[in-house]
């Protein structure tokens, strides 16, 4: 496979003056480029012969670019499929690479709400999972959907998400019981999938330079929740929205009669939430969803 020129910071500017556009901070838009950092991220992807490739944010195109190069490459071929909510962008993406077979865009939110993917996106998600293919996000998330569209997208089946995003939210996803950057996001996505963040990147790697470090993150799906992963997500937020206080009266606010099951479980009912490592929060809910059944059926 011949070898692209990512997109210069000079590039990009004339396609979005070509296009009438400009970086909108409230897309979280800041666009990739350093060439290096466009092969790294394809490369954290992985794609396989026959996969689904999902980015979300395709900008100006530059990896969306190096996507299709790399799925066209593969026997057969993978297939990409990008997000875009910015009008102008995803006119001038449509522009560019309408006339290629292998690619699809969706024009509007890659979230239908807090907790949904967008329609159109999911339904292609499933249908490429029941057909048995591969199903990957390989994208420069726009920084301001990354948490809860990573979780959702793990929660569909995606097996595998190299992603660039905000230092701290790669801090986070891969934050260790005991410390500052652990979390309800922290144990969700532990418990979704292995997170193993690549690298740090520094402002200059982006044009307009973020005012924050960025950091590459891969996460493979190894999903311990399976039809609970909703109801799991908001049993850990419930608990976690008393982090400061005692693991039994977060539960006491958060509705929960607990006493039995710290009893069962052996914790410290002195400890906080924050202690927790992501797989006592499940044995946690399950314990309590148990109990509950328990109780009805008496």
């Amino acid at each position: 496979m011949a070898r692209l020129m990512a997109q210069t910071k000079h590039e990009i500017q004339a396609l979005l003056a070509g296009a009438g556009a400009e970086p909108r901070h409230r897309f979280g838009q800041n666009f990739m480029i350093d060439q290096n950092l466009v092969r790294l991220v394809a490369d954290a992807g992985g794609i396989q012969a026959g996969d689904l490739v999902i980015e979300v944010g395709p900008g100006t195109g530059t990896l969306t670019d190096e996507l299709l190069a790399r799925a066209a490459a593969l026997e057969p071929a993978a297939d990409v499929v990008a997000v875009e909510i910015d009008r102008d962008l995803a006119a001038l993406t449509r522009e560019r690479l309408a006339a290629n077979a292998r690619f699809t865009l969706i024009e509007g939110d890659a979230l239908a709400g807090k907790h949904a993917v967008n329609e159109e996106l999911a339904a292609m998600i499933k249908a490429a999972l029941a057909a048995g293919r591969g199903v990957r996000l390989v994208a420069n998330l726009p920084y301001n959907i990354a948490s809860p569209l990573v979780i959702e997208l793990l929660i569909l089946g995606v097996q595998t998400l190299a992603f660039v995003v905000q230092k701290e939210v790669g801090d986070r996803l891969k934050g260790k019981a005991g410390t500052d950057d652990y979390g309800p996001l922290t144990v969700v996505a532990q418990l979704l999938a292995e997170v193993e963040v690549l690298r740090k990147l520094p402002p200059g790697a982006f044009w307009p330079p973020p005012s924050v470090d960025s950091a590459l993150v891969k996460m493979v799906r190894r999903d311990r929740l399976g039809a609970r992963a909703t109801d799991v997500s908001r049993f850990v937020a419930a608990v976690f929205a008393s982090r400061r206080k005692t693991l039994r009266k977060a539960l006491t606010q958060a509705g929960y009669e607990p006493d039995a099951m710290i009893a069962k479980l052996g914790l410290d009912p002195q400890c906080r939430a924050e202690e927790l490592e992501p797989q006592v929060f499940l044995e946690m809910y399950e314990a309590l969803a148990a109990e509950k059944t328990k109780n009805e059926k008496a």
